[in-house]
């Protein structure tokens, strides 16, 4: 390798590593929540620890761990043994590590986003917890990417694959993540806001990294503690739109969201905080300033122009980066997005992805 090739080695590996650091999930919390004196902050809310009784953690997503320890590190032990917390966060099996009040577990394989038997076994556990709770209580939730995957609660009208084969059908059809989180939603007992719903405490506060673009609540991790404003309607359009019926889905999903058009659901009991406080625009401002620092002339180009089918944006970005390049001198260009990616038949797909 040339000297000027390695010398771009290093410096990207140092643009991608200042990105990620942005959005390190337990200093993302330290920054979102602190203990001052009497008092604990979260965000612009003090609550006073003396109005507080217990405090339950729940969550689910691949920053979960660091999140959940950042928590117990900002309470110290000794709020920790005075408010009884307890806590039950859904993370990738590679992920899990003890805690002291915090129970991880291990909801899925690394590298595999799909819901899973032990994932459901999670999300029954936290359901248990919130439902546990009392009105003087705080409830903790911890919410980052691949959150929907890891909080698998189908409703009791179908099962768990099911589920898994509307999650893998429309993931292979290039359905966006909103498309798909509309139809998880409406099949789901968490999502959708069914957490807040199901939520005993006084208040609910939920931390969440995002890895939506926009950030939409509603969206990231299919919102399990934001009302949804998705129809079944809607879902049963979208299994329509990418061929779900003629694929072989169930036809008890088809037949629930029928009948879910009549659900009305109430309102959550408890108070409802949400607070995102990481995302892609971070890690990408981030990393665009590394990149200025090293003294590189440095475009940014939006999440938005990163949707859609992925062969569209990496056509785009290849041709964008070659005339950076015939612009000459040091140059750098940044994009974080999740375009997607329509899959061959699945008789005919190889190994990798979701």
């Amino acid at each position: 390798m040339s000297s000027s090739s390695s010398q771009l080695r290093h410096d990207a590996i140092r643009i991608w590593r200042a990105g990620v650091a942005a959005v390190d999930s337990e200093l993302l919390v330290r920054r979102a929540m602190r203990v001052d004196g009497s008092t604990l902050c979260i965000g612009n809310e003090v609550l006073p620890l003396e109005q507080i009784g217990r405090i339950a953690v729940v969550g689910a997503g691949k920053a979960g761990a660091g999140m959940a320890a950042a928590v117990e590190a900002v309470l110290g032990d000794a709020l920790l043994e005075q408010k009884q917390v307890a806590g039950w966060v859904n993370v990738p099996d590679d992920c899990v590590r003890p805690l002291k009040h915090i129970w991880l577990h291990g909801a899925r394989p690394a590298g595999v986003n799909e819901p899973t038997a032990a994932g459901r076994i999670g999300a029954d556990e936290i359901l248990r917890l919130v439902e546990s709770l009392g009105p003087d209580d705080l409830c903790l939730c911890l919410l980052s990417g691949g959150g929907s995957a890891l909080l698998p609660a189908p409703v009791e009208q179908i099962t768990l694959a099911d589920k898994l084969a509307v999650t893998r059908h429309l993931s292979g059809a290039g359905a966006t993540i909103e498309q798909l989180n509309v139809v998880r939603k409406q099949l789901s007992r968490l999502k959708g806001g069914g957490l807040a719903r199901a939520c005993r405490a006084g208040r609910l506060a939920c931390l969440i990294i995002s890895d939506v673009l926009g950030d939409s609540l509603e969206v990231i991790a299919s919102g399990p503690t934001v009302p949804d404003t998705s129809t079944a309607a809607e879902a049963l359009e979208i299994l329509d739109r990418f061929g779900a019926e003629a694929a072989g889905i169930s036809p008890a999903v088809f037949e629930f969201l029928r009948r879910r058009r009549l659900i009305e659901y109430s309102p959550p009991t408890c108070r409802v905080t949400n607070l995102v406080i990481g995302n892609n625009e971070a890690a990408v401002r981030a990393a665009a300033d590394e990149a200025r620092r090293l003294g590189y002339q440095t475009e940014v180009e939006s999440a938005a122009a990163s949707e859609g089918a992925a062969e569209g944006v990496g056509r785009r970005l290849a041709e964008q980066a070659a005339a950076m390049r015939a612009e000459g001198g040091k140059r750098c260009l940044v994009s974080g997005g999740e375009p997607v990616v329509a899959l061959v038949e699945s008789s005919q797909r190889g190994r990798g992805g979701r």
